[in-house]
């Protein structure tokens, strides 16, 4: 009986702990998959809202499109996926963060979309590599993360933290020789890649941006703790978005000619940013926040910069510089060093978990063996 005991425990002990564990793995991938797919959209949607600002809308009037568009098409499916029944009480601290997300997705998008307008595609995209790295210091900050120095995988996302941000400067700083170029020289063409003496400029409006960008995260990640329903928070995020951007536009701008949509290009770049790259985009990244948390969400953005200047420099004429090219580089490392170590905390709080699960099994089982021998 103590022979059956010594071959049955270690199966019991291995075998279920390393199923689950290629289970969670398994299960991981559909947030990798989603982010993927709104890293793809939001990257596209940087081409359209340049090219729609370029064919004379402004800022103020494609947000407030964009938002509107969103807010249709989320209201009916946020109805169907959360019925009455299993939907959450909307408390006064919830509409409270219904007003704090959309107020700082609102300046998020501003200051994105003006910085899109003086700069490029590739550079926006660039420039939001940033995110991770201020997300990192708010999740820290509000304690989202764990930051023990001495741990390996805290080292880890520290030091690419900190190598993502300077990559970023290094894009924005130091343009260098051309590398790359397009043959598509049309009048289009020079006005979605933007001026030169604009870059520096653009720059900064897409710092601003990832700033905002990263508080509204941790904000999300708030709300959706207290109300765990996407779809209907990213209705309210679209909504109050398209209530801010329509008064601040009535205040600041003379002509509302640019509100028209007879021009098609404005038209089209209306319709995918309304379902695409802002239904579709941030009610992934909401699911994604609450799954996996903010952090996860934050580190994906370096994902774009392949898209991003390939469709820039085939597609727009963007050309692709030695700064570019060497800040993206360095973003990159800093990024899979932020992954490795988030990876790492990941695994062992998995592993923690599936061998607390098990524990109690093992018991029971020496339990009845011992029962049963005597």
């Amino acid at each position: 009986m103590q022979k059956l005991k010594s071959e049955r425990l270690p199966f019991l002990c291995c075998t279920p702990l390393t199923f689950q564990l290629r289970h969670y793995q398994c299960r991981n991938m559909k947030e990798y998959a989603g982010m993927v797919a709104a890293q793809t959209a939001q990257v596209l949607l940087m081409i359209v809202s340049k090219s729609a600002i370029a064919a004379g809308m402004s800022n103020y009037s494609f947000i407030f499109y964009s938002n509107l568009l969103a807010s249709l098409v989320l209201l009916p499916l946020s109805l169907i996926f959360h019925r009455s029944v299993n939907r959450p009480a909307i408390s006064t601290i919830v509409v409270c963060g219904f007003f704090v997300i959309g107020m700082l997705g609102f300046l998020a998008q501003v200051t994105g979309y003006t910085g899109i307008s003086y700069s490029s595609a590739t550079l926006a995209t660039t420039l939001l590599n940033l995110i991770p790295g201020f997300t990192f210091i708010l999740a820290i900050i509000c304690r989202m993360e764990t930051f023990q120095f001495g741990s390996s995988a805290t080292r880890a996302k520290f030091v690419g933290t900190v190598v993502s941000v300077a990559g970023a400067i290094m894009v924005t700083l130091y343009k260098g020789p051309a590398i790359l170029s397009s043959p598509l020289k049309s009048e289009i063409v020079k006005n979605l890649s933007g001026q030169l003496s604009n870059w520096v400029l653009g720059g900064i409006f897409l710092a601003i941006d990832a700033a905002f960008s990263s508080a509204y995260i941790i904000a999300q990640a708030f709300v959706l703790k207290k109300y765990p329903a996407e779809m209907i928070v990213m209705f309210a995020y679209c909504f109050v978005c398209t209530i801010l951007s329509g008064l601040t536009s009535l205040i600041v701008e003379d002509d509302l000619s640019s509100y028209s949509l007879q021009h098609k290009k404005r038209l089209f770049s209306i319709l995918y940013s309304g379902i695409f790259g802002s239904a579709f985009q941030v009610t992934v990244q909401a699911w994604c926040v609450r799954r996996k948390g903010p952090f996860f969400v934050a580190m994906f953005h370096p994902v774009g910069i392949v898209i991003s200047t390939l469709i820039g420099v085939i597609f727009l004429g963007d050309g692709f510089y030695l700064g570019s090219l060497m800040g993206s580089i360095v973003v990159v490392i800093g990024f899979y060093s932020v992954m490795w170590g988030k990876a790492k905390d990941e695994k062992i709080v998995a592993v923690l978990k599936t061998e607390g699960e098990q524990a109690p099994l093992l018991q029971d089982v020496e339990e009845q063996m011992t029962h049963s021998s005597s």
